[in-house]
């Protein structure tokens, strides 16, 4: 709770504690706060709490920290100063926190509903104070409800109602353009043709002073009785306050009486100020969850166009994968699925099974790499009982229990090496021997197999089999680094937020338009499994609705660094050639024909690569000549 310390001219001082959401501050009783000063206007200026900070403002000039102003932010220890008053602001309670000087009893508010007819309030006569607690009964009931419609049309019945109006309009900023969302009357009807009862001259004015406007006969003001639309619609009695977001005006509540002059005074515009400063709250919060429920329709649309089984994703790579996984699953051949680690090969083994008429046996899954060498044989094929130490009984291995089904060997390219020969005996000869036993086993099963290594290089480096990277590479699945897919990282994290502040019970909702750019900037190492993780702890410790880039840890120092243009163009060349390289399965003639360069080129981009690899110093620039 914040606190006011009051210094008077007379040289005496109290502490107030600001409790309520618009504290009025001036020299009349009618005020929160009095000041005896005769330098200080009637009402000086008002002190408003937004849900997240305090700031000043009012339509007289006061100084905060040496600096005139009618509007600014309040800080911890800053003074404000009106007249000869000076206001210390702390966001610590008063040690003594005192009420304002006048009280007022009231009875009953100006719309006739019965108000705690013996209770004092500090400085708010009856029908302002009326108007608050029904706002804040108001807001209760609308922070319960986010049918946007419906919020909007019971906000502008409120404030016809508070401020004797005949008729209200909110008017929303909509392609830079305003339009009226809501015309009510009296009666609590919508009006018909409600753009042509709004003097655009007067929203227009609004809109530019940023600051509320009350107009008491608009036929005979002198800057309004000119317009055109205040003559046509023969205005008598005008409101109009600005609805305010982040310094910006995103709209208006526009309030009209056309049978009386004089209909609205001082208070009636303050009344109207303090609703319009709630409701743009109230609009930007119903607006917010409104674009989150068209978000999550448009994300359950995109979900199941963009998804693949368990699969999301719909980027060219991912859609030329689910085309081939279509032609290869019905078929018993051998697959080996290659992409970085994190990328879902797991997943994409699974829907080859799951499309396979072997969709009703068994999905079993090993991964090579996780497996100590010694315990690796036993896992994959089975042992009998006493075969070594610890083997206390017959166990059946991975490929028995996959029988009939589907078999995933998950980064095979680090089994070892003398493993790989028992391997390739047994996807040939389609038999197992258990550790300890010479009795083959028939097994009826399909290889699916992945890696995060390139299995070419492990070949020429001897430390994977040739016979058995042709065994399991019949067909080959190349997953796209996440980084690669475009939008599908927006999908795949919504994808996976919705899921998870569903499990947590999250607030977050949404994403940030900042945090969406900032993640498809980022590199992901880690691919989808990163992101998931980023977005799994992003979700449980989330406070707010929507999640920015520092809830995702996505801070401009955590983003690759921009490149010279020349060195992003080298390291787009290296990518392009390579990439070419190997879907001419390495033949640098016919590559060098494709890209239109030298053969030469690519001769040296390998050279420099094989430096680059072994440590050496690079071979002068590389020119990519045209042939």
């Amino acid at each position: 709770m914040a606190s006011l310390t009051i210094k008077s001219p007379q040289g005496t001082s109290r502490s107030v504690n600001l409790l309520k959401r618009v504290t009025s501050i001036g020299r009349s009783a009618d005020n929160d706060i009095v000041l005896d000063d005769a330098g200080v206007p009637e009402t000086a200026f008002a002190i408003i709490f937004d849900g997240t900070g305090y700031k000043a403002g009012g339509e007289s000039s006061f100084f905060v920290n040496g600096k005139k102003t009618d509007e600014s932010p309040l800080n911890a220890n800053d003074v404000v100063k009106v007249g000869e008053t000076e206001l210390a602001f702390s966001l610590g309670n008063a040690p003594q926190a005192q009420p304002a000087l006048s009280t007022t009893k009231f009875t009953r508010s100006d719309s006739g509903n019965p108000d705690a007819s013996t209770q004092e309030q500090p400085g708010i006569p009856g029908r302002e104070l009326a108007a608050l607690r029904r706002l804040t009964a108001f807001s209760e009931r609308l922070l319960s409800s986010y049918e946007i419609d419906r919020t909007l049309e019971g906000l502008m019945d409120e404030v016809i109602d508070v401020t004797r109006a005949d008729k209200g309009f909110l008017i929303l900023m909509e392609s830079n353009q305003m339009r009226v969302k809501v015309a009510r009357n009296l009666a609590r009807e919508t009006i018909e043709d409600a753009v042509e009862r709004v003097s655009d001259s007067i929203v227009a004015r609004v809109i530019k002073s940023q600051r509320p406007l009350i107009i008491a006969d608009a036929l005979d003001d002198p800057e309004f009785n000119a317009s055109e639309s205040v003559v046509n619609l023969k205005l008598l009695s005008v409101m109009c306050a600005p609805l305010m977001h982040k310094g910006e005006v995103f709209g208006v509540i526009y309030v009209g009486n056309d049978r009386l002059v004089n209909r609205f005074d001082k208070k009636a515009l303050d009344t109207l100020t303090i609703f319009a400063s709630q409701a743009s709250l109230l609009v930007q919060n119903a607006m917010l969850v409104n674009e989150l429920k068209l978000e999550n329709t448009e994300l359950k649309n995109r979900i199941e166009e963009y998804t693949y089984g368990d699969i999301v994703g719909a980027c060219p790579g991912m859609r030329d994968v689910y085309r081939r996984i279509d032609k290869i699953a019905p078929t018993d051949i051998s697959v080996l699925i290659g992409g970085e680690t994190g990328t879902g090969k797991e997943l994409i083994a699974r829907e080859i099974h799951r499309h396979s008429l072997r969709a009703k046996g068994p999905f079993i899954s090993i991964n090579c790499g996780a497996i100590p060498e010694n315990l690796l044989e036993s896992e994959l094929f089975g042992h009998v009982k006493g075969s070594f130490t610890g083997a206390v009984a017959t166990k059946l291995g991975r490929f028995q229990a996959a029988i009939g089904g589907t078999l995933f060997l998950d980064e095979i390219g680090e089994m070892p090496i003398q493993l790989q020969v028992k391997l390739l005996r047994a996807l040939q000869e389609k038999v197992v021997y258990k550790v300890g036993d010479n009795r083959p086993e028939p097994v009826d099963i399909r290889i699916v197999a992945a890696t995060n290594k390139n299995l070419d290089e492990e070949v020429r480096k001897n430390t994977f089999r040739e016979d058995l990277y042709f065994r399991i590479n019949v067909v080959t699945l190349k997953l796209p680094p996440l980084r690669e897919r475009g939008d599908d990282i927006v999908t795949l994290s919504r994808f996976f937020l919705n899921r998870y502040s569903k499990e947590f019970a999250s607030k977050a909702r949404g994403f940030t338009p900042s945090s969406s750019v900032a993640m498809k900037k980022y590199h992901w190492p880690g691919n989808i499994r990163e992101l998931e993780n980023r977005i799994k702890k992003a979700a449980v410790l989330a406070d707010k609705p929507l999640l920015g880039p520092e809830d995702l840890d996505l801070r401009p120092e955590n983003l690759p660094p921009i490149l010279p243009l020349a060195a992003a163009k080298e390291e787009f060349q290296k990518r392009y050639i390579n990439e070419v390289l190997e879907r001419n399965n390495g033949n640098r003639t016919k590559t060098a024909k494709d890209l239109g360069v030298d053969p030469r080129t690519i001769f040296r981009h390998l050279e420099a690569l094989k430096a680059e690899s072994e440590g050496k110093p690079l071979p002068p620039e590389t020119e990519y000549e045209e042939a």
